[in-house]
């Protein structure tokens, strides 16, 4: 999920740009009209399936107009066979929009209008997601089409009942179990609202002043730009919902400064790959997963934001503090104070914190739905946007436009995804592969939980590989953390565990594609970035461990053990970061690491873990105190003999 079309999809010629605006326009004001119930207003009977099939019959067209064969490539006008696949796409997902009423009664009939017109919708399909996406999920999506199809020949439990390629098609392409299943909703409806609210955000200066506000308050501290790169693509990222996007977005700015403030080129590039897959799980958006989660659970999204909530700032507390003690080591330098912004202008800008006020108050006090949460607070940016201004600019009209336009080109590539996702959660369903495997993983799990929980974590690492964030979830939302469920999990903390995991392949070799990005920013070696990015990272492989042991971490249970654990888990993060850096007040001798590192281990255990946990808890807090007593101390004696000499 981008904030901004690459650069391919903004085409100069005619009539490519024209298509490509109108559909791209219309899916956003389609989702705005949704969200305000428009069809209710207008007596309209239609079914919320209709509207999504509609969202797709837009953007099924726009992939093929605006995203070349060959990714990467120029595209300086639209081949023949592309503007042909997208009237193919457009008709046929539109046959199935304008029908849907009638065909979606006879579906188990298989009609041959439904088979031969989804068959084109899934075929076309399919190539929209290569080319928005990439080989990778399509390929799993094939794979899964292919045991649907060959499930009987299967061994053991991973038999199944095969299925014809009629009944099938007509299921994928019509079924709210399929492509136009929760997914496809979200994305139409939630995602749609929150990337035209970032779109105003950005074209308004808002980013800006998130990048200027972070570098005034952290600039003139010690490796301040480091912090700046924390703090930025920390409020960032949840808007972006794209690691790469967030790092591309911000890295361009903030790294080259890391740089200059002393830190060696691969480690700056991790602390900005490491910030900006932190954004993805990060309340209040976590790159559109928040919403799809909400949706998973059938629970209230402000119930996933407040659970989300604690193992986000426990990650990013960590990563503040590693780049503080990793400054400190390099003595790096604060940022000059003639590169800081003034603090006139930054003042100026803080307008931008009321929408986001908006936002939170609408979701929270007045129980909105999070699109129309979203709708209201772009309202917000709108009016102080195009009256107050920020840096000289004030919102116009043509911007509004822009953002509109923006924000359904942004969607594109997460309604490609949705597709994937629809294919696989159809496929699980029809086939049973999805109960097949949970039972195969709670086998696992009722023999050691701890094998079960590392088993998760190594698949959805490998799985989440390469794919965009909302894929990530859906994936592993689908086939990971119905096992851990049935196992006694905590559904919340099942879903945040492979949600973790999952993002954490961002920044993990071999295919760290966020790390990459940072590294090639930062002209770097990229495995290096990778590896120094799950160092810095450490955090988000730890903490799924901790709330799935005790969910005090994600604000469920007793107001007192929520408080101990999460006072105690803060100061467990310090004392392991402390461990990793090999660095306090000086360099910390290696059995001393390793004494930090226990006391940190300790602390961090949540009470409610086990029984007696909380007795190590104190232990582990009180540990920590007394070696940081003892480095202060040291610190001073020896600062005091270096002044006597």
């Amino acid at each position: 999920m981008q904030l901004q079309p690459p650069p391919d999809r903004d085409m100069n010629l005619n009539p490519a740009p024209i298509a490509i605006t109108t559909l791209a326009s219309l899916m956003t004001l389609s989702s705005i009209a949704w969200a305000v119930d428009a069809p209710l207003l207008l007596d309209l009977d239609i079914y919320p399936a209709q509207f999504f099939c509609w969202i797709l019959q837009l953007a099924l067209p726009l992939a093929f107009l605006s995203l070349p064969a060959q990714r990467g490539t120029p595209r300086e006008t639209v081949p023949w066979y592309d503007w042909f696949a997208a009237v193919a796409c457009f008709s046929s997902v539109g046959y199935l929009t304008w029908q849907y009423q009638q065909v979606v009664d006879l579906i188990l009939l298989r009609p041959t209008d439904v088979v031969v017109f989804g068959f084109i919708t899934l075929t076309l399909s399919l190539e929209g997601l290569r080319r928005a996406t990439g080989k990778t999920l399509p390929i799993i999506a094939l794979v899964f089409i292919a045991y649907a199809l060959l499930g009987d020949v299967f061994p053991g439990r991973m038999a199944a009942q095969a299925t014809d390629w009629q009944k099938l098609t007509a299921y994928l392409a019509l079924d709210v179990n399929g492509v136009l299943g929760l997914p496809l909703a979200v994305a139409s409806t939630i995602v749609i609202a929150f990337l035209l609210f970032g779109q105003l955000l950005n074209i308004s200066g808002g980013s800006h002043f998130f990048t200027d506000i972070a570098m005034l308050t952290m600039g003139r501290f010690r490796g301040g730009p480091a912090k700046i790169a924390v703090a930025g693509s920390a409020l960032f990222g949840s808007i972006s919902g794209s690691a790469v996007a967030n790092v591309v977005a911000t890295g361009v700015i903030t790294i080259p400064m890391i740089k200059r403030a002393g830190y060696p080129a691969h480690r700056a590039a991790a602390i900005e790959a490491a910030a900006s897959t932190g954004g993805q799980l990060m309340p209040p958006v976590m790159g559109a997963s928040a919403f799809l989660m909400a949706e998973f659970l059938q629970i209230p999204y402000a119930d996933v934001v407040l659970a989300a909530l604690v193992p986000g700032l426990l990650y990013y507390i960590a990563l503040f503090v590693q780049a503080d003690l990793e400054a400190a080591k390099l003595n790096a330098k604060p940022m000059n104070k003639a590169d800081m912004p003034a603090k006139r202008k930054v003042l100026t800008g803080l307008y931008f914190l009321l929408p986001f006020a908006v936002l939170i108050i609408a979701l929270f006090n007045f129980n909105q739905t999070p699109q129309m949460s979203a709708l209201l607070a772009a309202v917000v940016v709108i009016a102080l946007s195009s009256t107050i201004g920020y840096d000289g600019h004030r919102l116009k009209i043509l911007d509004i436009f822009n953002a509109i336009r923006g924000a359904g080109m942004a969607t594109l590539d997460i309604v490609m995804v949705c597709v994937a996702a629809g294919i696989v959660i159809g496929v699980l369903g029809i086939s049973g592969l999805g109960f097949n495997l949970t039972f195969t993983l709670v086998q696992i799990g009722q023999g050691s939980l701890a094998m079960l929980l590392f088993l998760a974590a190594g698949v959805c690492i490998v799985l989440g590989m390469g794919l965009p964030t909302v894929g990530v979830y859906v994936l592993l939302a689908t086939l990971v953390a119905p096992a851990l469920v049935e196992v006694g999990i905590q559904p919340i903390a099942a879903h945040l565990y492979v949600m973790y995991f999952g993002m954490m392949s961002m920044i993990t070799p071999p295919v760290a594609i966020a790390a990459f990005a940072a590294a090639g920013l930062a002209e770097t070696d990229p495995m290096k970035t990778g590896w120094a990015a799950v160092q810095f990272g450490w955090m988000a492989y730890v903490v799924p461990f901790l709330f799935v042991l005790s969910p005090t971490l994600l604000l469920i249970g007793e107001s007192g053990a929520i408080f101990l654990a999460v006072v105690t888990a803060i100061a467990g993060v310090w004392l392991v970061s402390i461990a990793i850096a090999g660095y306090f007040v000086r360099a910390v001798p290696v059995p001393l690491r390793f004494a930090f590192l226990a006391a940190g281990v300790l602390a961090l255990m949540p009470a409610e873990a086990f029984p007696g946990a909380g007795i190590t808890d104190l232990i582990g807090a009180a540990a920590g105190l007394a070696l940081i007593a003892y480095e202060v101390i040291l610190r001073r004696r020896q600062a005091a003999l270096s002044n006597s000499i």
